[in-house]
Order: structure tokens, then sequence, then C-alpha cells
């Protein structure tokens, strides 16, 4: 049994189809099915139950997960020592932050990075999900919440001030009142967080007329005259087309943290990157950044 094979009974059991474990490992379907076969002709038992629904662990698969995960975790750990070692400015440096944040706030940081250290390719990933840095999803994450993981290195970057912002030309809301405006509100699963509720409770007699879970969208309807937005100053002052306008009081702002496993501490790459992105974002202030 190899460790190959191992990684690939680990992708099917995590997605739970072959389409989705293929993808995950770069590989056809085709090729993970007649794997997964082979993987079970040689250990002698089936490890899925095939359904309709996708892939089952059966009773053995279900023993050979924790073994398997436990050797991921081994295998996850050798690589980042590795790869924590290398003193060259040259490879790979994943990046993973909202999509907002590393078009107007990150890019401009990155561009100067890669004219500084052109050997070292930047890959930056924008999702919504918090990706593992355990498991080398990614090597750097920004995100608006501190770090629960032991085995992260993290600070806090920067607070990050929001706005109003309206289309140039509509006419401005009524605080305190808002009857016959629009909002442009964050979708279901973020509602309630401190700046939609915020916008809600100064124009209480507004309705919402969108929702998105993309700050860029919100930005792009918010231009299109579809309502009042509340955005990141970085997004909302660079968007044509909109103001920012005052409702008496300025919405509640956001932290920024970064974070770093710490088996990487000594890659040279990424100390070149943290120096860069801590000079930029965390020296002297700028519009909408308080550091």
């Amino acid at each position: 049994m190899e460790w190959s094979d191992l990684r690939l009974f680990l992708a099917i059991a995590r997605e739970g189809t072959l389409v989705a474990a293929a993808r995950t490992l770069a590989l056809t379907q085709p090729t993970m099915g007649r794997r997964l076969r082979e993987l079970e002709e040689a250990v002698g038992h089936p490890l899925f139950q095939r359904t309709r629904g996708g892939f089952v662990l059966t009773d053995d698969g279900t023993t050979l997960l924790g073994h398997a995960e436990r050797m991921e975790e081994e295998a996850l750990a050798i690589e980042r020592r590795l790869a924590g070692q290398a003193q060259q400015l040259e490879g790979t440096l994943r990046i993973t932050s909202s999509d907002w944040f590393g078009a107007h706030v990150l890019a401009p940081v990155l561009a100067d990075f890669s004219v500084l250290h052109p050997r070292v390719a930047i890959e930056l990933l924008t999702d919504a999900r918090f990706l593992d840095l355990s498991r080398r999803e990614a090597d750097v994450a920004f995100r608006i919440r501190p770090f629960d993981d032991t085995d992260v290195v993290s600070r806090k970057l920067l607070r990050m001030r929001y706005g109003v912002y309206l289309r140039r030309g509509l006419e401005r809301p009524v605080v305190g009142d808002g009857a016959g405006s629009a909002l442009i509100a964050l979708d279901a699963a973020f509602a309630g967080t401190p700046d939609d509720s915020w916008l809600q409770a100064m124009l209480p007699r507004a309705h919402v007329t969108f929702r998105s879970n993309s700050r860029d969208v919100q930005a792009r309807m918010c231009a299109l005259g579809l309502g009042v937005a509340v955005l990141p100053i970085p997004l909302g002052d660079s968007t044509d087309g909109i103001e920012r306008i005052d409702l008496g009081a300025e919405p509640p702002g956001r932290d920024t943290w970064i974070g770093y496993h710490r088996d990487l501490r000594r890659l040279a790459r990424l100390r070149a990157l943290l120096d860069l992105v801590i000079e930029r974002l965390a020296g002297p202030s700028r519009e909408g950044i308080e550091t």
C-alpha cells in the first residue's frame, strides 16, 4: 500500500464522488476508479459502498480512514518542514483572502513583490472558505477574525474602515427613517454582521432589495443604482459612479489578521512577503485603513 493510494482514498472519502475527488488530485475519473479498484483488491476488502448519492465508507473503510489521516498528518508535516528550510527566493507562495481584499488591498502589494522577486510565483486564492494552512491549501491567509489553530503564527495586521455608499445623483436617505430607500445587504449566511446590522438600524424603514456575499458584487449593484451599500472604503472609493455619504456616524470597522503555519516561519520567500505586506499595510495609515 503506497501513500499515493491513501491520498486517493482520502480524497474520495472527503469528496464523496470520483468526479470531485479526481478534480482535487488533478486526475481523471477513470484513473480514480481504476486505482480505487486496485487498492481494494490489494487490501482484500471493499472500502466504499457505491450509492446513488455517492461513495459511502464501509466498516473497513472507516477503520482505514483513521490510519490514513494520521499518515497524512505526518506526510504534511514532513512537507512543511522541508519547505520551511528553503532559503532561495524562488518557488510558489499560495495566498488566500476574500475576493475584494485580494483585488483592492493585496493586489498592489503583490505586484510590487513580483517586481522585487520575479522568481517567486504568487497564487492568490480568493475564497469565502477558510483554507486549511496545516494541509498547505495555502501558505499565508488573511482573515477577518483571529486564528484559533495553535500551529498558526498570526498577528492583527490592520483595521479596515467601512463607509456608506450610494450612486451619484440619487436622493440620499433620511437617517433614522429610510422610507422609500433600498438597501444592498449581505446574504443570509452573513446576515447580522456588525456593518450589515448597523445599516438596517440607521435606516429602519428601508427595504432590502439585493443580497450578496461578494463585496465586489455589492459595489457593482450600488453603482447601477440598486440601493445604499456599506462597503470597505478602499473598495467603495475606487468604484466609479458611487459616492460616500454621511449618515451621522461611521459603520463599524473590521480587523484583518494574517497567519501562516509555524513550520514555514523560516521559508525565505514567505519572510520576504511578510516583510513587504507589513511594511505596506501595517505601516503609515492610508485612506480606509487604520494600523
